[in-house]
């Protein structure tokens, strides 16, 4: 299989543990609950570990940021939709340009 695919897999998969982790961060009510504390350490250390196993083939500042990127976008949607959380203008205007630097350096960059 092509190195780039299985980098961009773990990079997926980073992301997604980062979402759940910080979905469980939440549930934890600021570490006192035990189970979702647990889930989110499990979840935060597996995110880590895919995020590093992608910087084999792409390069930290490129992962990080597409990492970072969506992370952030999805995490204010999930906040949105699961926890009923407002966002204002400034804070979509915010999102959106962190939506816009990840295309420009997903469609522009030659690192």
């Amino acid at each position: 299989m092509n190195p780039i695919y299985v980098a961009y897999f773990y990079l997926t998969t980073a992301i997604l543990c980062e979402l759940i982790g910080t979905t469980f961060l939440t549930k934890s009510e600021q570490f006192s609950k035990l189970i979702p504390t647990t889930l989110m350490a499990v979840f935060f250390v597996a995110s880590f570990y895919c995020l590093s196993q992608s910087l084999k083939v792409v390069p930290l500042g490129i992962a990080y940021a597409i990492w970072a990127g969506v992370g952030i976008v999805a995490t204010a949607i999930i906040g949105v939709v699961v926890f009923n959380q407002k966002i204002d203008v400034p804070a979509m205007t915010g999102i959106a340009f962190i939506v816009t630097g990840v295309i420009i350096i997903n469609l522009f960059s030659k690192t």
